[in-house]
């Protein structure tokens, strides 16, 4: 098997940089995911995670840098960049007097799908996450849950080589959490670069093959777990321990790991 860092980048920051005002909300960020990977992106809040999602998809103009998706350069060739990409906020915006199957019909003709290709693929998609029988329903009637989940199957219509999610598991049922987790490893041995926000330490430790620790907008740490084992104090952290190392955490980590044995 080859290995992931020897795969082609598919997401690349250099010097990434955004302020605002006299803020420094991300400063000065170089990190690259491989095709085929699934790379965790960790921080606490206001670290400056969203700031350099919103960069990575073209919605925010970085003060200084550059972000590359696919080869292409975000700032100046953003229609091409993406087409290539899909992004997953962490809530979901749909139209509500539209149902699901016309919702991820739009989202085909704006990628330009083929007709029939996309007619296929939203059916494929609805099965996929249990949303077939739903299909002709008004979005504005469906939970939480089943507008993450549309949302989800509307960013993969157009078979993206980039996914971008932010807290994608938020609201979903353990079923439904299951199942995106699934899609995405799914994704990754597809060869798809995976790029995952998420505050949800032991999804990182289990579906990540690197991660990355921001805080302050500068990323203070990066790599695999075993990795970033090596930098702590070894063999048998987990990763929510090398995170409040990291973080500067880990003595509020140690009272409320007291008051828990204290009332056990």
């Amino acid at each position: 098997m080859v290995p992931v860092t020897a795969s082609r980048p598919l997401i690349r920051t250099r010097g990434l940089t955004r302020r605002f005002g006299g803020l420094t909300a991300v400063d000065q960020l170089d990190l690259t995911v491989y095709a085929g990977e699934i790379y965790g992106f960790l921080g606490p809040n206001g670290s400056g995670k969203t700031t350099t999602i919103k960069m990575l998809t073209g919605l925010l103009e970085p003060t200084a840098g550059e972000v590359v998706i696919a080869g292409f350069n975000v700032k100046t060739q953003p229609t091409r960049a993406k087409a290539v990409m899909a992004y997953v906020p962490d809530q979901p915006t749909l139209y509500p007097k539209l149902t699901a199957r016309e919702f991820l019909l739009l989202m085909a003709d704006l990628y330009r799908v083929p007709r029939e290709e996309a007619r296929d693929r939203c059916q494929q998609l609805l099965a996929l996450f249990g949303l077939a029988d739903r299909a002709e329903e008004l979005l504005e009637g469906f939970s939480h849950g089943m507008k993450q989940k549309t949302v989800v199957a509307a960013a993969l219509i157009h078979r993206p080589q980039v996914m971008i999610l932010d807290e994608p598991t938020v609201g979903l049922d353990p079923h439904s959490a299951r199942l995106l987790k699934d899609i995405l490893q799914e994704l990754a041995r597809q060869g798809v670069a995976v790029f995952l926000s998420t505050h949800i330490l032991e999804i990182a430790e289990r579906m990540c093959h690197r991660v990355g620790i921001l805080q302050r907008g500068h990323l203070i740490a990066q790599g695999s777990l075993a990795e970033l084992r090596a930098r702590g104090r070894g063999e048998g952290e987990t990763l929510e321990d090398i995170f409040l190392e990291l973080t500067g955490s880990a003595e509020e980590a140690e009272v409320i790991k007291g008051l828990e044995e204290e009332r056990a």
